[in-house]
């Protein structure tokens, strides 16, 4: 088995057991395990049979039922609508690859604006001849620089 996926076990009193530390544990540190990378799989103890998709999803409720909120209404009537029907394919072909795809791009926009902040905080620090090219995009790194530009200077009337 993958040293990553932890091996939990749900007995019929609900409860759940990690097999690596031997011990009871609750459904926030499943959530805390998940949040860290970690993947786990839920066995029943006595049947043997696969239930991480229930836990998982139980996890997920719990954490709406904290929030107040977790779909709006319109969608969760959709849900219960059609059922299988519609949404299983939805969830399982569109659903999964949109968040991975959202969560892709959100990374590459937060780098590139960490670039852009490093760029604007090293931009007084260039060469100015070298930098001639770039003037109409000075307002972009000196925020202020229209403000300065309008006040005259001390000792200047």
């Amino acid at each position: 088995m993958d040293k990553n996926i932890l091996l939990l076990k749900k007995y019929t009193n609900r409860r759940l057991y990690d097999t690596e530390k031997s011990i009871y544990v609750t459904l926030d540190y499943v959530t805390e395990i998940i949040r860290q990378g970690r993947q786990v799989q839920v066995t029943d103890a006595k049947t043997g049979e696969d239930v991480t998709p229930a836990i998982l999803t139980q996890i997920v409720l719990e954490e709406a039922r904290k929030k107040k909120f977790l779909l709006p209404p319109p969608l969760l009537y959709l849900i219960i609508q059609y059922g299988e029907n519609v949404l299983t394919d939805f969830f399982e072909k569109y659903l999964e690859q949109t968040i991975r795809n959202y969560l892709l791009f959100r990374n590459m926009a937060d780098d590139q604006f960490k670039k852009w902040l490093e760029y604007g905080e090293n931009y007084s620090k260039m060469n100015p001849q070298a930098m001639t090219g770039l003037a109409p995009f000075r307002s972009l790194f000196d925020p202020l620089s229209s403000d300065t530009q309008k006040k005259p200077k001390e000792g200047q009337s």
